[in-house]
């Protein structure tokens, strides 16, 4: 077996398909995000402005957030020193914990060092705690969801995307007497539309069914106090288990999961992913928790951040563009092709010093690669200007269909 050709086959064909990833070197500057500094590797540095962060709101630039942060670092250092059973749980994480609880009118919550690790870890622990437990999965839930689904080892049924009815034939066509699960998002990322949590809710009361909601794109950003789509719709009592981010509109880093007191601590003494991994430093512990108590109360930088992506996606229907809008923040514009979707990715980039990063297969299907937008309050009137004059004259440049796709 020659290794390094296999490598060099599994590259190329990522080449050749336009699919090939790159990372784009950003220092970013505090308090000017968006805008940031793009480090080329010639050694030369060009300004940019991000438009595909997912840090929603700034908050990773926000006063409350570093001064929590800088305190923690004064306080006690830089990492926690061990698992969160061994001497890795201070009051940092036990503060962060109780403001997650409190957001989501949980008794308990329980963090974990990413969204990812949370889903994974969690899906893949419960069919310990309740044997035979069947898992319904929409067919479109997040790749960590997914792999959690498939390394539980239980029986696992997926339902085409929102489709309450082919969910309901599932359900009845299984054991009653099985435990149950189903487990949906919120905000799918990828197209920006809602999932029906009140439909899932009533067809897992009729079944006995628990249910599971992420909300990674959600929280911090829908609902009176940012505790998501549940909250904003009266529906977080009826969510058994509520995963979110730390990284994403909260503007630091790390998931979670918040449910009962039972549940978590259930979970916090069966799941590996749990029990051996390091914890937060105290210092992203201190800084989530400021974040997540300032955004309890700020309504109005909500609501700027759904104004901004209402602003952005009438100016881009207004010249014809491909996008998709289902009401949420996320501005998907479709391009079809990956090669065309790298190309004008690197034209923004190079040219008008926008970024924005290709979504290409298989992060969603092929034929519909696009370049996703994510507006945020920070994005002001010079910025969206720009945007928008750069799309429309790449657009006419390219030859690029301008018929506009319906949500």
């Amino acid at each position: 077996m020659n290794y390094t050709a296999k490598l060099d086959d599994a590259l190329t064909r990522l080449h050749d398909e336009g699919r090939y990833r790159t990372f784009i070197d950003i220092e970013r500057k505090k308090g000017q995000f968006p805008h940031a500094s793009w480090r080329k590797a010639d050694g030369t540095e060009q300004p940019i402005t991000v438009w595909c962060g997912n840090d929603y709101l700034g908050m990773g630039q926000h006063p409350v957030v570093l001064q929590a942060m800088h305190e923690s670092i004064d306080a006690t250092g830089a990492g926690s020193g061990g698992t969160r059973n061994i001497s890795g749980t201070t009051v940092y994480h036990k503060r962060l914990e109780a403001e997650l609880a409190d957001l989501h009118g949980k008794e308990a919550a329980l963090v974990f060092s990413s969204a990812y690790i949370a889903n994974d870890a969690t899906l893949s622990t419960l069919p310990k705690l309740f044997p035979g437990l069947i898992i319904y999965s929409d067919e479109l839930n997040h790749a960590s969801m997914i792999e959690g689904i498939k390394r539980n080892g239980g029986a696992k049924r997926i339902f085409r995307h929102n489709d309450t009815a082919h969910l309901r034939e599932l359900l009845e066509a299984d054991d009653p007497r099985a435990p149950k699960l189903i487990a949906f998002e919120s905000v799918y990322s990828m197209d920006g539309d809602f999932g029906p949590i009140e439909a899932l809710c009533d067809l897992a009361d009729e079944f006995n069914a628990l249910t599971y909601l992420d909300e990674v794109h959600a929280v911090g950003m829908y609902g009176p106090r940012g505790g998501g789509v549940a909250e904003r719709d009266r529906l977080s009592h009826r969510i058994d288990i509520i995963n979110g981010t730390l990284g994403k509109a909260f503007g630091v880093f790390g998931g979670y999961i918040a449910a009962s007191e039972k549940m978590c601590d259930a979970i916090r003494s069966y799941a590996p992913g749990f029990i051996f991994t390091t914890s937060l430093p105290p210092a992203v512990a201190a800084g989530a928790a400021a974040s997540i108590a300032h955004l309890k109360t700020d309504h109005a930088l909500r609501e700027k951040h759904q104004t901004q992506a209402r602003i952005l996606k009438t100016r881009l229907k207004g010249m014809g563009l491909p996008i998709i809008d289902h009401g949420s923040h996320i501005v998907p514009v479709i391009v079809g092709d990956p090669k065309h979707t790298k190309q004008l990715s690197d034209m923004l980039l190079e040219g008008y010093g926008i970024y924005v990063q290709p979504i290409n297969f298989p992060t969603v299907p092929r034929g519909t690669e696009r370049l996703r937008f994510t507006p945020s309050p920070v994005h002001g009137p010079d910025e969206m200007d720009r945007l928008v004059r750069a799309l429309d004259e790449l657009w006419s440049r390219c030859a690029l269909n301008r018929q506009e796709l319906s949500a």
